[in-house]
């Protein structure tokens, strides 16, 4: 495994670069319709809760976002490129405001008029619970296989610290052979799972499906399984 992990330990990916991918509309990764993940297991987030704050890092422009937002959900989203944000509230005809984040130097933060859905245009390692508070439900579609190998460990107390005690954190994650293709997406064993969430987490694999389509062929890739996981703090002690 551990050699395995060492294949990709050194990729890097800078923000100008998945800025780029959206300037240029190399955005492979968006979805048209709502992650069926997401549906499959909804409930199991949910939790009989009813008007959950969902946060949604590297959210680019899912419409997942807008499908919580019209169940009576609310949506924090942080995605770099403001394209992707604008282009999320015209394409799902939603007027929109703009205003500055006081705590986060650079940043906007782009709101819709009822106020359900709030993106954050800055770096994700920017944002804090001090910007947003803490959330009841976390969609880690793609985000956690985005980042950098190395932020790994930076990612999962980022994440970590901005669970509420009920949060549920619904995670995405890619398993293939990292000597074919270099990502991102990345390789994200479920031992690393463990080993990044575990000491705060209870971690549970909810569904494992086979996701190779002819997208990751042409990576190169001979197998890809997409695997969702449910974390909940372990309660303190």
């Amino acid at each position: 495994l551990g050699r395995m992990l060492e294949q990709q330990a050194d990729r890097v990916m800078e923000l100008s670069e998945w800025s780029q991918r959206w300037q240029e509309n190399k955005i492979g990764f968006h979805q048209p319709e709502v992650h069926s993940m997401l549906q499959m297991n909804y409930e199991a987030v949910v939790n009989g809760r009813s008007g959950v704050r969902w946060f949604f890092p590297l959210c680019g422009k899912a419409v997942d976002m807008k499908w919580l937002a019209d169940l009576g959900h609310s949506v924090v989203g942080v995605e770099f490129s403001e394209m992707a944000i604008r282009q999320f509230f015209q394409e799902n005809n939603m007027t929109f405001s703009e205003e500055d984040v006081p705590a986060v130097p650079g940043a906007k933060v782009f709101q819709n008029s009822e106020g359900s859905v709030s993106l954050y245009q800055c770096d994700l390692f920017s944002f804090s619970s001090a910007v947003a508070g803490q959330f009841g439900a976390i969609w880690d579609r793609g985000s956690l296989v985005a980042i950098n190998p190395r932020d790994r460990d930076r990612y999962a107390a980022l994440i970590v610290s901005l669970m509420a005690p009920d949060c549920r954190y619904l995670l995405d994650t890619l398993l293939y052979n990292p000597e074919l293709y270099k990502g991102p997406p990345f390789f994200v064993p479920d031992e690393q799972v463990q080993s990044l969430f575990g000491s705060r987490c209870d971690v549970k694999l909810l569904q494992s499906v086979d996701a190779l389509t002819d997208r990751q062929r042409a990576w190169g890739l001979d197998a890809l399984t997409e695997n969702v996981h449910l974390l909940t703090l372990k309660a303190a002690n």
